[in-house]
């Protein structure tokens, strides 16, 4: 039912000529316009009108085949006109006339053949973001106690689509957050991101133990993929100030305290989900003002003539600021710069802060049971 979604290229009361048409159109209307200057102005022999075969193809490039047709109008009636105005010889004129005719009907082909492909583009990089949005949900600002945010940046200027995942959700247990990456890309990996993301959504309300969690969602991804397809995972949960991560062969989450950056390694290495993991919890105590980065691989592996972006190093200067939303903003521009914006894989971002316990509520007591209290 995805590909059904209608599209509507242009909104309704919209100008009729696209930035495009209008370049195009301009581009061929002043070769037309300089052709007649110069036949009008140039008193030798030589004739230009057939140079107006090129004002059709001008405007294919840009524009659709409806202002390529009357741009091929416009020369045909030009050469006429000279024609009659004995400016040139009729003779050549003829020859010229149908030359300017049959390269109107092939650039006219031309431009259906560009825009049926422009709107193709047009209509799967909507439906890509469609599916993306379908799959992961926004999160934020706030999930329980946490301030969250979280980001996907893909490598693809021309669709965000791609198999990096997360979520965050606030259970019984505490908050929760998963992230992860699909191995592969397009459909498939959104697909099977959709399932680990589904499944997840159920299980972290039920489970009380983020093994449990995992075990469930390795069968998940097992049901679902071939031999040698994996997603790698880190899940994360929050209660009562106390951090728990568990690894799935993902990169270590960074946290970031007092302007230190230290990676949440665990105890023991642990293979992606649908490798049956077997997972050993790190626990760590936050204290108030703790931010907690996750991360895809993508971020790791950008680089830059061979040199890869320092997260680490630049994770305190770009996250340690502001609100959660801001700090990955600033990672984006910075990374984006590094790479001098050509990224080799998609990218998803959730960064966390721990604002601190919760201060402790009372109950406010009735006046009319002040009494009744005191005895």
């Amino acid at each position: 039912m995805l590909f059904r979604v209608p599209m509507r290229l242009m909104p309704s009361g919209a100008c009729p000529l696209s930035p495009g048409s209008r370049a195009g159109l301009g581009a061929a209307l002043v070769l037309l316009v300089l052709i007649a200057v110069v036949e009008l102005s140039d008193e030798s022999t030589i004739s230009y009108v057939g140079l107006g075969v090129a004002a059709p193809f001008l405007a294919a490039v840009f524009a659709s085949w409806q202002i390529v047709l009357a741009v091929g109008v416009a020369a045909v009636a030009l050469a006429v006109s000279l024609a009659v105005c004995g400016v040139v010889p009729p003779l050549g004129t003829a020859v010229d006339t149908v030359g300017v005719v049959v390269a109107t009907a092939t650039a006219v082909l031309f431009s259906v053949i560009r825009q049926r492909q422009a709107d193709r583009i047009a209509e799967l990089s909507k439906l890509a973001s469609v599916a993306q949005q379908a799959v992961l949900r926004p999160i934020g600002p706030r999930v329980g106690s946490l301030a969250v945010a979280g980001h996907y940046i893909s490598a693809t200027a021309a669709a965000d689509i791609g198999g990096d995942l997360y979520e965050a959700v606030d259970t019984p247990y505490g908050v929760r957050i998963l992230i992860g990456d699909v191995r592969g890309k397009g459909l498939d990996a959104v697909r099977l991101a959709s399932i680990v993301l589904g499944s997840y959504r159920h299980v972290a309300y039920e489970r009380a133990d983020l093994r449990a969690i995992v075990t469930d969602l390795d069968r998940a991804v097992a049901r679902n993929v071939g031999d040698e397809d994996f997603v790698t995972a880190a899940l994360v949960e929050e209660r009562g100030g106390t951090l728990t991560i568990v690894n799935c062969g993902h990169p270590p989450p960074l946290l970031l305290r007092r302007g230190q950056v230290i990676p949440m390694d665990p105890p023991a290495p642990a293979p992606p989900l649908g490798f049956m993991p077997v997972v050993r919890p790190r626990v760590e105590r936050l204290e108030p003002g703790d931010r907690l980065l996750l991360f895809t691989d993508g971020l790791g592996e950008a680089r830059r003539d061979g040199e890869f972006f320092p997260t680490v190093d630049r994770a305190w200067q770009l996250l340690g600021h502001g609100t959660v939303a801001d700090g990955l903003v600033s990672l984006e521009s910075a990374l984006i710069e590094w790479v001098r914006g050509r990224l080799d894989d998609d990218i998803a971002l959730v960064l966390l802060e721990y604002p601190g316990p919760r201060p402790a509520t009372t109950v406010a007591v009735p006046s009319w049971e002040v009494g009744a209290a005191d005895g």
